[in-house]
């Protein structure tokens, strides 16, 4: 994603959810189509992402939530958002989320600090309450969520089009621990991003759908947010909560 505006990222990584009506306002032809201002407005409509953007860009002093180290480290951990206290964090974005919160959200407190960092993963893994389904014997389908709005990742083997093939690890539930599978082959659709993608890159899926190419250093940001955030949620889990 290297050169890409912020705003270019955001859309990258939002439009799956929005298409499919998860998140965000029902304008995903914007995200895709649109103009960066477009763009922006659609971003400030995100009741997820953009509480969080809005905290990072005050904790590190970046004045524009879209600024691209911002975004990029939301959506693939590391960066910049890694290097913020977990425990501020965790109060500001409470403060923000909090007031919107329903029944299901009752877990939203200072608590959540011991697993809270300021990316998407934690947002999927702490915040949503999916993973808190888990061992209730309908795994399934929090199983699925889970593992279709992390970010994953994976290396192209096929291309046909639109259509492409990825190798990359699954999300598993071993009836008491989340982890990740050996890479397996998954379709994913392109959507109109990463169009760039050939066989034998690396890439980031969100829902099913291709974001973009990822460098090295991009994929252990990505895999080193997500095995933090297992760890914490089993920890969790393990202690019944």
């Amino acid at each position: 994603m290297t050169g890409l505006s912020g705003t270019e990222i955001f859309a990258r990584y939002a439009y799956a959810p929005n298409r499919l009506g998860y998140c965000g306002p029902p304008e995903a032809n914007a995200l895709r189509d649109g103009a960066p201002e477009q763009v922006r407005a659609a971003a400030r409509r995100f009741s997820g992402a953009w509480p969080y953007l809005r905290v990072m860009s005050r904790m590190t002093g970046i004045a524009d939530p879209l600024d691209p180290r911002l975004v990029e480290s939301y959506w693939l951990g590391g960066g910049l958002g890694a290097r913020l206290d977990a425990e501020e964090f965790t109060a500001e974005l409470l403060s923000l989320i909090g007031p919107l919160a329903g029944q299901y959200w009752a877990h939203l407190t200072a608590d959540l600090a011991g697993e809270a960092a300021a990316n998407h993963c934690f947002h999927v893994f702490g915040v949503y309450p999916w993973s808190r389904f888990l061992g209730k014997g309908m795994d399934g389908h929090p199983l699925h969520v889970l593992d279709s709005c992390r970010i994953g990742w994976g290396t192209v083997v096929e291309r046909s089009g639109d259509d492409i093939s990825i190798t990359g690890p699954r999300l598993v539930w071993d009836d008491h621990v989340l982890r990740l599978s050996e890479p397996s082959e998954q379709h994913v659709v392109t959507d109109g991003f990463g169009s760039e993608a050939t066989i034998g890159d690396q890439v980031a899926v969100h829902w099913g759908r291709l974001c973009g190419r990822l460098d090295s250093a991009q994929v252990r940001d990505l895999q080193t947010s997500t095995e933090h955030q297992l760890l914490a949620t089993n920890r969790r889990l393990a202690g019944g909560t």
